[in-house]
């Protein structure tokens, strides 16, 4: 169902009149622009190095699997099962990635699934390319974890003792990162590698809402990108995740690779995970575009913009 019937009109406004708590907040966000100037003037001054980028290979796509296996298909979406000291596993991999905690990111990705392009929805690409990108983790607004919307995982204390040390732990990681690499491997192996794994992430919610093709009927401007899913283990079969957000396979046919859920797989065999959630045969063949059905997300998306466009005009 289009449940963004009613916000339209405020959706329309806002991508021109930004609230005050949505608008950058460029003393707090200091800290994350630095990080992008020290990434590039550091490996600049102190150069590439071997094992620094061995280190970078490592921290970008070894870093995103904790990002989508945990922030995101464990944490966000309850995607499969896992113990206790597992779960713990996938928070401290996940704070290492310098995203903030996984309450905050698993609390704001429900956010974002249960107000898809609506006005609730927190990095709606109908704000704006920027805003969907990184504009919406620059201003205030999304500051706090919403616990309201992640309290089967808050309630164990050691997720919210790594929810409120992350930053910690991050610091820990860029440590590390120095005493195996020296300079290099920290500004390279660690800073640049971060700044890399930062937008990689972003562009799920931002150019995957773009660019692409649209398989299935959904009520939002989601997109499978082949491109997107290969740097990011799998994500990128974006209209997939937002037609069955439940499953832990976002790649749902054989060609569309998904090293994520192929690496879940593996450790199912072991019974470190289980009851991977996947989409049932009816379920991959019901609601396609190309049936004739109305594609319900790019209906809502023309209307916003026509109305964007009264507005300016």
């Amino acid at each position: 169902m289009d449940h963004a019937s009613s916000t339209l009109t405020t959706s329309s406004r806002t991508a021109f009149e930004r609230p005050t708590d949505e608008k950058v907040n460029w003393v707090s966000s200091l800290p994350f622009l630095a990080f992008h100037v020290v990434a590039v003037v550091g490996t600049i001054v102190f150069g590439i190095t071997p094992i620094a980028l061995a280190m970078f290979v490592v921290m970008v796509w070894g870093r995103i699997w904790f990002i989508t296996a945990g922030y995101h298909r464990y944490f966000a979406h309850r995607s499969y099962r896992t113990n206790r000291a597992f779960q713990l596993f996938l928070a401290v991999g996940g704070v290492m990635c310098v995203q903030k905690g996984p309450l905050w990111w698993a609390g704001h990705h429900r956010e974002h699934h249960r107000n898809s392009d609506t006005e609730g929805d927190v990095h709606s690409p109908l704000k704006g390319f920027w805003w969907s990108h990184v504009g919406w983790i620059l201003c205030d607004k999304f500051a706090e974890p919403p616990l309201e919307r992640i309290k089967d995982f808050a309630k164990y204390p050691e997720l919210r003792f790594v929810e409120k040390w992350n930053g910690t732990f991050a610091w820990l990681t860029a440590v590390l990162c120095f005493l195996i690499g020296g300079w290099s491997g920290l500004f390279f192996g660690f800073f640049m590698s971060t700044v890399v794994l930062w937008h990689n992430t972003f562009l799920v919610n931002s150019f995957a809402h773009v660019f692409g093709r649209r398989r299935y009927v959904t009520d939002d401007t989601s997109r499978n990108n082949f491109l997107i899913a290969l740097t990011t283990l799998g994500e990128g079969w974006h209209n997939n995740h937002h037609y069955y957000q439940a499953s832990a396979r976002n790649g749902f046919f054989w060609w569309e690779i998904d090293l994520t859920y192929q690496t879940l797989r593996v450790l199912s065999w072991f019974n470190i995970v289980r009851d991977l959630k996947v989409p049932s045969a009816e379920m991959l063949a019901s609601n396609r575009i190309a049936d004739g059905n109305l594609d319900v997300g790019m209906a809502r998306a023309e209307r916003v913009r026509a109305e964007a466009a009264s507005v300016k005009a």
